[in-house]
């Protein structure tokens, strides 16, 4: 295929992916919006111990989204219509039995996991009707999640979009009318968020309506080797996902013991605005998913190959752009959540926001890579780099800034650990087209023997 058709099909899929997860990710900002209008930096710091929660979610969800549909797309139009089913069935099969185990720790562990998070008596009560209303609400996320990446990988991105942004809309309108106007509180924003990705399945459940899917749900028993399949494919989002709410765990826990509930309120808009840039990176890499799966299946190494450079120069650029923006408009920013205008709060979320955001072009391409290896049936490697990036080095860092009482080396813990990851994947890579190199050199010298003789 011609870079040209490649080129085009990739700025096309990742602009409706990318809005598709800006989309997802505003359901959280547009709460912090509305809370630190509401409720002030209690209510903020109470909505931060709470996204880990949220983490967790779209972990699982995009780990089978992903996952699912990523073989998805390799076997389409290879294969019968009734494998593709079988993959989507189990990806939804696996929906329903998380969703049981988040029920189950709404209804009866919800105090416990409050407090697990770490919410002192100030912003206890706050936290717990934030967190216990999303767990109670889990299947919509989980499945919100799931047939957004189906649909992607279904040829559809532009109705996937479309299905995200009606649910972000529907979430600002419920909002204001749940916080102000029927003053409801933090189980207003949170069921207004809960809302939200119901609007979004009814405005994706066309795709199903009109005939356009070529995947749907069958009475089958589930089968443990497919389910494996979906999640060791998928298992590179998780990781992405669930790391980030670690890390905000880990940070609460340490801006806590450095600098209090203020502290953590000021980091709050820090990670809310986090979880929008990430969000554009999870939208190029998950973009680019479907095409990279799909020339995989082809045996199509020269188109994978341009795209992944294009993939990753587009990445570089859009991070670029992004940091002079957040630099530039730092205090307009924070001004925007700090409606009480506290100027300990400002003052920490303005240093924070200028050091911490310099993580974005390393992020950009460490998504793009575990996107690669995982579209190169390589999952153990995605895995890996979503892991160092996520937990083994940003971690540690976090703590030896704990240790050394340093709140500027707490913001520079995420920068380090991504520019780390990024040299690790960009070595596997050079190591491994050279062996696949030598390979091809072997094959063709031995070809070249068998054709003389």
């Amino acid at each position: 295929m011609d870079n040209k058709t490649i080129r085009k099909d990739f700025f096309r899929y990742i602009f409706a992916n990318v809005i598709s997860s800006i989309g997802v990710s505003i359901y959280i900002l547009i709460d912090t919006f509305f809370i630190s209008k509401g409720m002030g930096s209690d209510g903020l710091a109470a909505l931060n111990l709470s996204l880990p929660v949220f983490s967790f979610l779209n972990g699982f969800g995009l780990m089978l989204g992903m996952g699912g549909g990523s073989i998805f797309s390799m076997m389409y139009c290879r294969t019968e219509r009734s494998e593709t089913d079988k993959v989507f069935t189990n990806a939804f099969i696996s929906v329903g039995f998380l969703s049981v185990l988040f029920e189950v720790a709404g209804i009866f562990f919800s105090e416990q996991i409050t407090h697990l998070l770490g919410a002192d008596p100030a912003v206890f009560a706050l936290s717990h009707d934030y967190l216990k209303t999303i767990l109670l609400f889990s299947p919509a996320f989980l499945l919100n999640n799931l047939i957004v990446c189906f649909l992607r990988n279904d040829c559809a991105p532009k109705l996937a979009m479309t299905g995200i942004l009606s649910g972000s809309l529907a979430n600002v309108i419920l909002d204001y009318v749940f916080i102000f106007t029927l003053g409801m509180g933090m189980k207003g924003a949170a069921l207004a968020t809960c809302i939200a990705p119901f609007v979004s399945l009814g405005v994706m459940s066309f795709h199903f309506l009109t005939g356009w899917n070529a995947f749907t749900f069958r009475l089958l028993h589930p089968s443990l080797s497919i389910i494996k399949d979906i999640v060791s494919l998928g298992l590179h989002a998780f990781f992405t996902e669930v790391s980030g709410g670690v890390v905000i765990f880990v940070f609460n826990f340490v801006i806590y013991h450095l600098m209090g509930n203020t502290g953590i309120a000021a980091d709050g808009v820090i990670a809310n605005i986090a979880i929008v840039v990430t969000a554009v990176f999870v939208g190029i890499s998950s973009g680019v998913q479907p095409l990279m799966c799909r020339y995989h299946g082809r045996s199509a190494d020269s188109s994978i190959k341009y795209l992944l450079r294009l993939s990753v120069i587009t990445s570089v650029i859009v991070a670029i752009i992004s940091y002079i923006l957040i630099y530039s408009l730092t205090s307009p920013i924070v001004d925007v959540f700090n409606s009480s205008g506290e100027s300990d709060m400002r003052s920490i979320a303005e240093n924070g926001l200028r050091i911490y955001f310099l993580f974005m072009p390393f992020m950009g391409v460490n998504a793009i890579m575990s996107v690669y290896f995982s579209s190169d049936e390589k999952p153990h490697i995605a895995q890996i780099i979503s892991l160092l990036r996520g937990t083994f080095l940003v971690i540690p860092a976090i703590f030896l800034a704990y240790l050394l009482h340093s709140i500027g080396m707490v913001w520079l813990a995420v920068p380090i650990s991504e520019l780390i990851t990024t040299v690790t994947a960009f070595c596997i890579y050079v190591v491994r087209q050279r062996k696949k190199k030598t390979v091809y050199q072997n094959l063709s010298l031995t070809n070249n023997r068998e054709l003389t003789c």
